[in-house]
């Protein structure tokens, strides 16, 4: 535990959060910025006292717990919560990440993306929203239930789902999308949704276990697709990927090199959905 580094932290996000962010009133007595030691310790379920003698360098050691109240209290964003959890001397708790609402910043992106197939996907798997033109390309991903919402399980189960690429790029695709699981499962741990996968995946499927088995581990990565598509015919894609600052989602944009074939057959998809539309 690091007292002095840890008071003073508390001290400066103290002195930064206004009452009006946490739902007080400045009043007219107020000389100065910032919440008093006691309006914090109130936000934070605990004693004027226990709180003042953390920031006085003289507290004990706290626990997760008060950590956690302390955090809430002062509205600390979640690289805050880690920060001060570390300075206490003790490791950043695991951040769960999920939901099905697609962030803010995501969705002003997607918004600008119509003629281009673009989906935000979760920390599972899990297809959020497409464009049209995306599901003109790859189907309606967000359709599925259950676990076969996730494509790191319909990848080892659902034929359909491999269907989409040719026959030989299969094995590279197996391998990654194996190897994204495992970091989620690593992320998430045990008694999580990623975790539920995992289980469900070595039951069912003898591919992923001997995949599994291997600890399949890669860096951020979105491979060069071939999409076979049942109008159009083989599209060779590029894949470029934005991240959410959270990590919690991810933004795939399919792209094709200029002046190639597969350019072409993306530029008469989108004129063929604009004309169903």
């Amino acid at each position: 535990m690091d007292r002095d580094r840890l008071a003073d932290f508390l001290r400066t996000r103290r002195e930064a959060r206004q009452p009006e962010e946490v739902g007080l009133p400045r009043g007219p007595r107020r000389r100065t910025g910032g919440l008093r030691r006691e309006e914090v310790a109130a936000l934070s379920g605990m004693s004027a006292d226990y709180y003042s003698r953390l920031e006085q360098r003289r507290g004990p050691n706290p626990s997760e717990q008060m950590l956690t109240a302390i955090a809430r209290g002062l509205r600390l964003s979640a690289e805050e919560r880690d920060h001060l959890f570390r300075l206490a001397g003790h490791a950043a708790p695991r951040r769960v990440l999920g939901g099905d609402r697609v962030n803010p910043g995501m969705t002003r992106i997607l918004d600008r993306l119509e003629d281009t197939p673009a989906q935000v996907v979760s920390g599972l798997g899990e297809t959020l929203r497409q464009t049209r033109l995306a599901v003109a390309l790859l189907g309606d991903e967000t359709a599925h239930t259950g676990m076969a919402r996730s494509l790191y399980y319909r990848w080892f189960t659902d034929p359909a789902a491999r269907s989409l690429h040719p026959e030989e790029d299969l094995p590279v695709h197996d391998r990654l999308i194996a190897a994204a699981l495992h970091g989620a499962y690593t992320r998430d741990g045990q008694g999580s949704r990623a975790a539920a996968i995992v289980e469900a995946l070595l039951v069912t499927s003898p591919r992923f276990a001997a995949i599994w088995r291997e600890h399949p581990v890669l860096g951020p990565h979105c491979a060069r697709k071939r999409v076979r598509h049942p109008r159009l015919g083989l599209l060779e894609l590029h894949c470029q990927t934005l991240v959410d600052p959270d990590q919690s989602q991810t933004l795939l944009v399919y792209t094709a090199a200029p002046g190639s074939e597969s350019e072409e057959k993306l530029q008469l998809l989108a004129e063929l959905e604009r004309q169903r539309v």
